[in-house]
């Protein structure tokens, strides 16, 4: 499966690692898949089509529509990257809340999952890969050369979340975000379905109370030990 090196970052939303990944795709001149991103599509596309996945002939819509995505990553002139879905650019759209619960609802449908596997694995491809999500280094990579899972906690999560809203002027409120945050935790963690949980060989990283800098530094030592810095 891995033609090239592949190093994986799961955990929870807004534990950082989607920061860390870009940091470190950018740093080794390796490609980044956002596997996030290609279930924030699904679910985008299901609303937009008013897909129910509590219904089965939408279930069977849903994994139809994740198995055609037409969807194109693009390096943005910051850390990330531009996701366009059938020429739109969709950068923005995608990380709404109501996007997000959209996709975690999608993303415990085993077609949905099924139909997005090989097409996550295609990204691996020299010089290397950085895979930033949630069942990387469990399913999608299992022979990964380096796995990380990164986390904090959930009250840590929901303040950055807050800032992020208010920064935009956009309304949020602290206690909705933070309940919000445990539901999608515990919905990722039991599914049937490649349930959140770190990699039996993963390295974890907890980055509650911790500068952006300093978790950073801290994966750049693993990656040294590896020899690709």
């Amino acid at each position: 499966m891995n033609s090239s090196p592949v190093m994986t970052l799961d955990g929870p939303g807004g534990a950082g690692k989607g920061t860390l990944a870009s940091a470190l795709a950018r740093e080794l001149g390796w490609y980044l898949l956002d596997s996030g991103a290609l279930y924030r599509l699904v679910g985008l596309t299901a609303l937009r089509r008013g897909l129910d996945p509590a219904a089965e002939t939408d279930r069977e819509r849903g994994a139809e529509a994740a198995r055609h995505l037409e969807l194109y990553f693009e390096p943005d002139s910051g850390d990330g990257q531009r996701v366009h879905l059938a020429g739109e650019d969709v950068t923005e759209a995608i990380r709404s809340d109501l996007v997000s619960e959209a996709a975690s609802q999608w993303a415990v449908q085993a077609a949905v999952r099924d139909a997005l596997l090989q097409r996550q694995r295609a990204f691996a491809v020299p010089p290397g890969l950085i895979a930033d999500g949630r069942d990387m280094g469990t399913v999608i990579f299992p022979e990964a050369d380096l796995k990380l899972f990164v986390t904090a906690s959930a009250a840590e999560r929901a303040a950055r979340r807050y800032a992020q809203l208010s920064e935009l002027h956009a309304d949020a409120n602290l206690d909705r975000i933070y309940q919000e945050i445990v539901e999608r935790d515990a919905r990722d963690a039991s599914r049937a379905v490649a349930p959140l949980k770190p990699a039996v060989d993963a390295h974890v990283i907890d980055t509650t109370g911790e500068t952006v800098a300093a978790s950073i530094e801290r994966v750049r030592g693993l990656v040294r030990e590896k020899g690709w810095l």
